[in-house]
């Protein structure tokens, strides 16, 4: 009985469905039949006559007040508009669509996918919310001691802020550190040592724990933050290496013992590879690009599991001042695929292998008359998917706006990102002869072909808001941080200016002196 029943009222609530498609056609021809019907008792005929009556007595003085006082009222909500966009990063108008009218008019949410040809390659825990936005540790992030301060003496400024350096801090306590390093006394002090927030404190904590013994992690703290030439910190890596190597192979005989020797080989292993990778980008400072590449490679190999670290970016950017294009080539074959994470490296190295086949022969006024070719077009579409996922990244490219020194910490197709990306990577679009000038005319094309990005994408999902917030937090900016609203704005011509971080980058050869 109870199949039947449910039978039933699925049967009923299918043909309620089907007649209600129906019921606005019965709805119009009763208002007609009624207006018929009560066209005499309602005056139908004498109303129209006086609305008629009163149209044709306005006269131009009407018209104009009209239009004035319409137009006072657009200048209101626009200096309302824009007030809101000042204080709080986004339009009211917008906001309220997407909202609070758009759920009642039965609009899609944005965390569900727009179409089945999305490639964006995020996991599916990170697509149930688009406001979750994930900070990332920048795989090229430079060094504190060598780098970082050195721009401090020049500028007197501070290029990092504190939330980026107190994620940091965080990173060091999960990989350096373990639930026996109190059974050891050096390893117990460097466990104190990343704790604490002053650099001098940090410092001496690592000569204390090396007084005591051969300790990696106090090598790499002093490499880090204490050395100020990349000689110097490739010196410190090199004697960590060696106690890295020896902790690890030691660890490694021991981690099927038990839980807390499971633990300290986990840790031994994310030091010794840490120690490796800086090793290889002190390398790639100091000129010994192919000295790095084959350091990336052996690692990558040694250590497949690892890809969180994120090493593939780094051999990238060597591979390309190399001018290996057929290897970058290699690399984007096993990293930009469907079931892995995009970058800003990712998409648009990938464009700038696309646009280096035709951009030394690209005149957009011969284009304009016979029309793009197929491999023109291939490096169009590959401009526009890298624009599509991080947005930002022409402004830099194209020298539109200033540089400042990376974050130790990004956020993917955030602010962020584009000035991590077009650190590292300007000068090999320079060195493509043209791609600069393809990206400049091509770029801005992607928010045509996206009207709406804030709502839906084309190949990756809509571009989150929530990334304006986190890269106030990361860069050492004004709070009118260069948003994702003023950008798409600013191209449509907007009356929005672009504001700039502070402050310009200072032409230092950071790193290439002994």
């Amino acid at each position: 009985m109870a199949e039947a029943g449910t039978g039933f009222l699925e049967q009923l609530k299918s043909c309620i469905v089907w007649s209600w498609t129906y019921l606005w056609t019965l709805w119009f021809f009763i208002m007609l039949f009624l207006v018929y019907i009560l066209r005499v008792p309602l005056k139908i005929n004498d109303n129209l006559t006086t609305v008629s009556m009163f149209l044709n007595t306005l006269t131009p003085k009407f018209y104009v007040a009209l239009t004035g006082t319409s137009s006072l009222i657009s200048g209101l909500i626009l200096i309302f508009e824009w007030w809101y966009f000042r204080k709080y990063g986004t339009s009211f108008i917008e906001q309220v669509s997407v909202s609070h009218l758009r759920p009642l008019l039965g609009g899609v949410d944005n965390n569900s996918p727009n179409n089945s040809n999305t490639s964006n390659g995020d996991s599916d825990s990170n697509r149930q919310s688009v406001s979750e936005c994930k900070v990332w540790r920048n795989p090229l992030n430079l060094f504190r001691g060598a780098e970082y301060n050195r721009y401090t003496w020049v500028t007197g400024r501070e290029p990092l802020t504190y939330y980026d350096m107190n994620l940091s801090a965080q990173d060091h306590q999960t990989f350096f550190t373990c639930d026996t390093d109190h059974l050891r006394p050096a390893d117990a002090i460097m466990q104190k040592a990343w704790r604490e927030r002053n650099p001098q404190a940090r410092i001496s904590a690592a000569h204390e724990a090396l007084e005591l013994n051969e300790c990696a992690t106090a090598y790499i703290l002093l490499a880090e933050e204490e050395a100020t030439t990349i000689v110097e910190a490739e010196k410190l890596f090199k004697q960590a290496l060696k106690a890295g190597e020896g902790c690890y192979r030691r660890s490694q005989q021991l981690q099927h013992h038990g839980a807390q020797y499971e633990a300290q080989h986990r840790r031994d292993t994310n030091v010794l590879v840490y120690i490796k990778r800086r090793l290889a980008m002190c390398a790639r400072k100091l000129g010994k690009t192919r000295e790095a590449v084959k350091m990336m490679r052996d690692l990558m190999k040694e250590f497949p599991l690892l890809s969180m670290f994120n090493i593939h970016e780094n051999l990238l950017e060597a591979l390309l001042e190399l001018q290996a294009y057929a290897d970058v080539q290699a690399v984007l074959a096993k990293y930009d695929d469907i079931s892995l994470p995009k970058s800003a490296t990712i998409c648009y190295t990938a464009a700038l292998l696309k646009a280096r086949a035709v951009s030394d022969k690209f005149s957009p006024e011969a284009a304009s008359r016979r029309g793009l070719s197929t491999a023109e077009m291939n490096a169009v579409e590959a401009i526009h998917r890298a624009v599509e996922f991080n947005p930002h990244v022409p402004k830099y490219l194209l020298e539109m706006k200033s540089l400042i020194l990376p974050p130790e910490h990004i956020l993917k197709r955030g602010d962020s990102e584009a000035i991590a990306y077009a650190f590292f990577h300007l000068q090999h679009w320079k060195r493509v002869e043209g791609a600069l000038n393809l990206l400049h005319c091509t770029w801005e094309g992607t928010f045509r072909m996206i009207p709406y990005p804030l709502e839906k994408g084309h190949l990756f999902y809509p571009y989150p808001i929530c990334t304006e917030t986190a890269d106030r937090e990361l860069l050492p900016c004004k709070p009118e941080l260069f948003s994702f609203l003023s950008l798409v704005l600013g191209i449509k011509g907007s009356f929005i200016t672009v504001l700039q971080c502070w402050p310009p980058l200072i032409t230092l050869k950071l790193g290439s002196l002994d």
